[in-house]
């Protein structure tokens, strides 16, 4: 990673604003029509060969996790937007295939590889040990924080990281922030959900004392919901990389997928995409 993406990174979360709630909780359809995905897995090493053959490249994401991917309410095809995306477009266009954008609940995203149902996986992963059991990664292209989201209020009550011992904590299903939750603070009471806007809901509504977000993420739905802010709190493990999954032993799809992701780091398209992405979900929070 470049040091001048880091440094836009941090910009963006102090000036970036995100899609209200509702919009970003919309799952919808995303880049033209959505299509059948393949029904069965390919052969090990072949997947770049069939991406080729189909002239598509078919990519899993979970829409609601701006400025990653969240959906354009703005526009009449309800499409899903974002960094992600502008990276998915990047390595199809660099493939000379269409792109298919397949929107899921992120638990479902990583088994969907191995089952043949997506080529690739754009979603703000994490490439953790356990992942990789299972699917490679690419290079890393965004790295950014852990940390604890909560109620304006309660500011004063959680300043470091034993206060959240014993509570209740909100994550997104199946991601690191859960991992991270269940791991680092000891005794919570993890409630685990599909999307980051219910988990927001939760800790609007009070049913829970916190929420575990990555940072570039959590600014964003601050500055929608003046209520809220980050806790000064800390975890051991704040680092959380981001990563693009897709099947092993494709060493030839995943050296492209790593030029392209070095390209856009070197000509600075990571720093557009971050701003131009936190602007256009200025428009989509006063649609």
């Amino acid at each position: 990673m470049k040091k001048g993406i880091c440094k836009t990174v941090g910009c963006v979360l102090a000036a970036g604003i995100i899609a209200a709630l509702a919009g970003c909780a919309k799952k919808t359809p995303a880049t033209e029509a959505k299509v059948a995905a393949p029904s069965t897995a390919v052969a090990t090493g072949t997947l770049l060969k069939s991406i080729k053959d189909k002239g598509e490249l078919v990519v899993g994401t979970a829409s609601g996790y701006p400025p990653y991917e969240f959906v354009d309410i703005t526009s009449s095809s309800q499409e899903v937007i974002g960094i992600d995306m502008a990276l998915a477009k990047a390595i199809a266009d660099e493939l000379g295939v269409k792109l298919i954008i397949s929107d899921m609940a992120f638990s479902a995203l990583l088994s969907s590889i191995p089952a043949g149902k997506i080529d690739i996986a754009v979603a703000g992963i994490a490439p953790t040990d356990e992942r990789k059991k299972t699917v490679d990664f690419s290079d890393v292209y965004i790295n950014a924080e852990q940390k604890l989201m909560i109620r304006k209020a309660d500011t004063a009550k959680f300043t470091k990281l034993e206060d959240f011992f014993g509570k209740k904590i909100a994550a997104e299903k199946s991601t690191t922030q859960e991992a991270v939750a269940s791991s680092e603070i000891t005794n919570a009471q993890v409630v685990a959900l599909e999307r980051v806007p219910d988990c927001i809901l939760e800790v609007l509504s009070g049913k829970v004392d916190g929420f575990v977000v990555e940072s570039v993420v959590a600014q964003q739905y601050i500055i929608a919901n003046p209520s809220l802010c980050l806790s000064a709190a800390s975890f051991g493990k704040s680092l959380k990389p981001t990563a693009i999954a897709l099947a092993k032993n494709n060493e030839d799809l995943l050296e492209v997928i790593n030029k392209v992701i070095k390209d856009n780091q070197s000509n600075g398209n990571f720093d557009k995409w971050i701003q131009d992405y936190s602007r256009k979900a200025v428009d989509n929070l006063h649609k």
